[in-house]
């Protein structure tokens, strides 16, 4: 090595220090204009495009810092810091770069219904549930023939409790979707939850048809039958439902007050116990 590239690499150096003192001050911008100063002096240093990309995560600039990190592990493949940052910054930032990469997409072309409909469901994972009702409304309206949207806007209404706007876009998934097992049985649950039972024991039925040996499926139709009042319909379900998985089922039972009628049924203490 020449000693102007020795005197780069040292300056570079000197340079990524202080971008890590200042960013441990919690002075990002400082710091990854050091960072910077040290790329140019030592382009090949995977250390600073490696910080720079850390504080470029911070400062929301995911794209960016996502380039940064890449190239780190470009520059040194066998470096298992490179591969852990760069994991730990996809498991944390992940969400946030999906969503600032579908608003990109949706200001290019508004009426994109696949970037509202996923932006919706991203929303939902970070558990920013009105922000993901309004996308996923706006991917119904662009797109009033697509089913996804609608189910997953009604599976955000049945986790608040909105059984009544879940069953309303539910009965045009299934129309949409006559196959739709999923959307049946949602269906059904939220008819049982409103206390239509002859209506949820119907929707259940046609899941049935499709699915008979439905884990969920058969829980729900016996729990449907044991908020009813019919304990002897509720037995054969559930004892199918056990069948599949004992453990999760018995520690379902535990906990669900809709089978507490069953409670007192000699039957249904014997199936429970035979598991």
């Amino acid at each position: 090595m020449s000693g102007k590239g020795r005197d780069g690499k040292g300056k570079a150096d000197q340079h990524n220090e202080r971008g890590i003192e200042l960013a441990d001050r919690g002075w990002v911008d400082e710091a990854a204009k050091e960072f910077r100063k040290a790329i140019e002096l030592d382009p090949d240093g995977a250390h600073a495009h490696d910080n720079l990309a850390t504080v470029l995560a911070e400062k929301k600039q995911y794209k960016e810092a996502l380039t940064e990190y890449l190239t780190a592990l470009r520059l040194e493949p066998e470096s298992a810091t490179a591969h852990y940052n760069l994991a730990c910054f996809l498991s944390t930032h992940a969400g946030e770069m999906s969503v600032e990469q579908y608003k990109e997409a949706i200001e290019l072309d508004p009426d994109y219904a696949d970037a509202h409909l996923n932006l919706g469901m991203t929303y939902a994972d970070l558990e920013r549930r009105d922000e993901a009702k309004k996308e996923l409304q706006i991917a119904i309206n662009i797109d009033p023939q697509d089913p996804v949207a609608r189910h997953e806007l009604a599976a955000l209404h049945m986790d608040d409790g909105d059984y009544r706007a879940a069953i309303a876009l539910l009965n045009d998934v299934t129309r949409l979707e006559p196959k739709n097992n999923e959307a049946w049985l949602d269906l059904g649950i939220c008819y049982a939850q409103k206390g239509f039972y002859e209506e949820a024991e119907r929707c259940y039925g046609k899941a049935r048809e499709l699915t008979p040996d439905d884990l969920l499926l058969n829980y729900n139709v016996a729990a449907l039958y044991a908020l009813w009042g019919k304990p002897m319909l509720a037995l054969p379900p559930l004892k199918l439902a056990l069948e599949k998985d004992p453990a999760k089922v018995r520690a379902w039972l535990a906990a669900d007050p809709m089978f507490d009628t069953l409670k007192t049924v000699p039957e249904f203490e014997q199936l429970v116990a035979l598991q």
